[in-house]
């Protein structure tokens, strides 16, 4: 023993003070190195017992040590059940002490129990009584007693919770990950294991490839709807990109960097596509997002549902607690045995009827947010047609104010960011994962009118009459039998929560951001009478300027809805005027704009563009009319404040900055060129960014960062079709323009008064010649 534990005494006769110490170490020691004593049963029984009360072990390492005994191939497991279940009811009380204790990091002052049933080897040794089925060359496999399998797997989640480090060990054991999802066929097990692998994904390093879970498929099927919506936590692991969580690994330069090397599908796209291989998949779960729900009403409906989330912030537990529920049902068809079973349980919390209601929303948040993935996906048009035919938009709708937006004010609202992985309540996660939901429905799809009624169809297509515009194809061939029930369609609904919304609601960026996926793509002018008519403008005008909001987020989304409901509309432009009636609301409001460019930069391009248009429908008098009234028409035509957009859009920006997010500065001030190139005066913009280029002191700094800018524009775009669609869309701008006006402005030849380079004198040229060097 001494080459493990080192002698008793020293070669000066001192004992030893820390030979439970030394114990500890040693074992520590082996699980990092792979040598000497693979596990603490391996210790002789005598010294685990001796050294047990100063250790303060609470007798562990020895019920593992028997556990391990009574647990060999063909043994009778009742006696191992047993000496489980004993370490178990030790190892509860620390998991439930992490849940209701919200703490962030497990530590093994904290947990010391479960620290010790990890160190002497618990851990591997439940993982090999799990297997052991499994590891049998008999044509008959043992079947191991169900309970077992459950305590083994809610021990192993206690572990996970509650020490650092045995979630990562799991997770790198591919072949028990694929085991444990072999047990979610039972449905007494079902519970435990699906929380378990949960756990384990969201560690894992690489992505698991659900193609080789054996018979996935015939799984799937095989679940109930409960099982399924309860799959679908483990799926959302599966199918999303990893978030690379380094804001630098966000830029588009590094982005496009990776789908160089990454040419191939990634394993979220080819497990996208294994489920929806899976026959009946997509309809289960539109189903599952769609059904109604029992719920208690009464006055203290409200105050038991902010109580309950409260607490049970954790899946497990409700699930548990749900279970328990369960169970009792069976055995008694009485309401009150549910209650009397909870009231006497360790938890001594009675579970109110509208725990249902609250576990019904967490299944629907976690369906809602695969089906959003998947339309997201390279098979979006193969999801959205699905989507269609199983009406998950006429149900939603169904559900809108019974379920999703039910007509009250949570006492506590929490505002939160727009992160839709944010910790915070079952009712708002629903909701978010709702509205991101719709927003990727209709974003640039023909799909977006089944979000309204017959009668709202009709609507628009008397507008287009009235008009005298064709009507968009779209519409035209939208199937009614899919669209909306009832008095008012979603889109409608969604207006009429969106208005009550109260001035700090975290809702308002996500509701924003919804409606403006219904006008992105070609501008539809009778789509945009439509939420006109809905009083959509004066009440984003309101948010921006007399509400005092100051969330940039918000802000945001309301800057880019108001884009896409004014442009191109002379109609939107003449009610813009008739609220913003006064030097001092107009102040305002050109001081939201000016605040953050990057946030306001897609309304800049919609008015310049739409100034554009009207400039050149000089025959028109309601346009001639509007054009001479209108604050903000006027305020940009002025080339001053043109050029002061088009200074500030480039310098807010460079090559190594550029996101998703910001590179619409890059276009807008393209597009200010663009229009000015078609009037002959690029020359004129070009010369003015030198000259504010040596007023400001700083020669060739503006132009060589916009010369790599465009650089770098052309990389970028040249090589993904959709990017340069919704350009063409969203501007009426032909691409080949865009390309065209881009080649113009980095010609090589200092001769072309068209060109950056004959702008930039000579020793300041190039100053970032290899920033885009490969």
């Amino acid at each position: 023993m001494a080459t493990l534990l080192g002698s008793e005494f020293s070669s000066s006769g001192r004992k030893r003070r820390n030979c439970n110490s030394n114990i500890v170490t040693k074992l520590t020691s082996s699980k990092i190195t792979g040598e000497g004593f693979s596990r603490g049963t391996q210790l002789p029984g005598g010294l685990l017992q001796e050294r047990d009360k100063p250790a303060k072990w609470h007798g562990i390492p020895d019920l593992l040590q028997k556990l391990h005994e009574s647990s060999h191939p063909n043994s009778d497991l009742s006696h191992a059940h047993g000496y489980l279940k004993s370490l178990s009811s030790q190892l509860s009380v620390e998991a439930m002490s992490f849940v209701t204790e919200d703490r962030t990091k497990a530590q093994e002052s904290t947990f010391p129990n479960t620290y010790t049933f990890d160190l002497f080897g618990g851990v591997d040794l439940l993982v090999e009584i799990l297997m052991r089925p499994t590891l049998t060359m008999q044509k008959k496999k043992p079947k191991m007693n169900d309970e077992l399998v459950k305590d083994c797997l809610s021990v192993l989640y206690n572990c996970c919770i509650c020490t650092e480090g045995v979630t990562k060990s799991l997770a790198a054991r591919d072949d028990f990950v694929l085991f444990l999802f072999t047990l979610m066929t039972n449905k007494k097990t079902f519970l435990q294991t699906a929380t378990l692998i949960e756990d384990i994904l969201g560690v894992k390093k690489e992505m698991i490839q659900l193609e080789g879970i054996p018979n996935l498929s015939g799984l799937v099927q095989s679940f109930d709807q409960q099982q399924l919506a309860n799959f679908c936590r483990i799926l959302s692991v599966t199918i999303s990109e990893p978030d690379i969580g380094n804001d630098d690994k966000h830029t588009l330069l590094a982005k496009n960097a990776q789908q160089k090397r990454n040419a191939s599908p990634s394993r979220a796209e080819v497990n996208q596509v294994t489920l929806l291989n899976i026959p009946g998949f997509i309809e289960r779960l539109c189903k599952l997002a769609t059904r109604k729900v029992s719920e208690a009403t009464g006055a203290n409906f409200l105050q038991e549902l902010e109580d309950w989330y409260t607490w049970l912030d954790n899946a497990l537990v409700l699930d548990a607690l749900m279970q328990m529920a369960t169970e009792e049902a069976e055995q008694s068809s009485t309401e009150s045995s549910d209650e009397s079973s909870l009231a006497t349980s360790p938890l001594r919390h009675r579970l109110p009827q509208s725990m249902k209601t609250v576990h019904e929303i967490m299944y629907k948040v976690e369906v809602l947010y695969v089906l959003c993935v998947l339309l997201m996906g390279r098979q979006r048009n193969q999801v959205h047609k699905m989507l269609a035919e199983f009406r998950l938009i006429p149900g939603l709708n169904n559900l809108f104010d019974k379920l999703i937006w039910r007509k009250y004010t949570a006492s506590n609202h929490v505002v939160h960011g727009q992160n839709e992985n944010c910790d915070c309540s079952p009712e708002i996660s629903f909701k978010i994962q709702f509205l991101r939901l719709l927003q990727s429905f209709s974003d640039h799809h023909e799909n977006k009118y089944l979000l309204l009624n017959n009668q709202e169809l009709n609507e628009l297509s008397a507008i287009s009459m009235k008009a005298n515009i064709p009507e968009v194809e779209a519409l035209v061939n939208t199937d009614r039998s899919l669209v909306c029930d009832g008095k008012k369609g979603l889109l409608t609904r969604l207006l009429t929560v969106m208005k009550r919304e109260p001035p700090d609601s975290s809702f308002r960026f996500w509701q924003a951001r919804a409606v403006e996926s219904f006008l992105r793509g070609a501008t539809s002018y009778a789509d945009q009478m439509f939420l006109l008519k809905r009083g959509l403008l004066e009440h984003i005008l309101l948010c921006i300027i007399d509400s005092g909001c100051t969330s940039r987020d918000v802000l945001q989304s309301y800057f880019d809805l108001l884009g896409e409901l004014m442009k191109f509309n002379i109609d939107a432009f003449k009610r813009f005027n008739k609220y913003v009636n006064t030097p001092e609301k107009f102040q305002a409001f050109l001081t939201q704009i000016n605040s953050s460019l990057v946030d306001s930069n897609m309304l800049v391009r919609c008015i310049v563009l739409s100034l554009d248009r009207f400039e050149s429908q000089t025959e028109d008098v309601k346009v001639m009319e509007v054009l001479s009234e209108c604050c903000l028409l006027s305020y940009v035509a002025r080339v001053e404040n043109r050029l002061s957009f088009l200074f500030r859009l480039i310098n807010i920006i460079n090559v190594q900055t550029l996101t998703q997010e910001n590179v619409s500065c890059l276009n807008t001030s393209l597009v200010i060129l663009m229009l000015a190139r078609r009037k002959a005066k690029l020359p004129f913009y070009l010369n003015a960014l030198r000259e504010k280029e040596y007023t400001e002191k700083y020669p060739g700094c503006l132009l060589n960062n916009f010369h790599n800018l465009l650089r770098f524009w052309q990389r970028h775009y040249l090589n993904k079709d959709k990017d340069s669609t919704c350009l063409e869309n969203s501007s009426c701008i032909p691409f080949s323009y865009w390309k065209e006006t881009v080649s113009v402005l980095l010609g090589s030849d200092r001769t072309s008064r068209c060109a950056i380079v004959s702008y930039i004198d000579e020793p300041f040229m190039d100053l970032d010649r290899d920033l885009l060097e490969d």
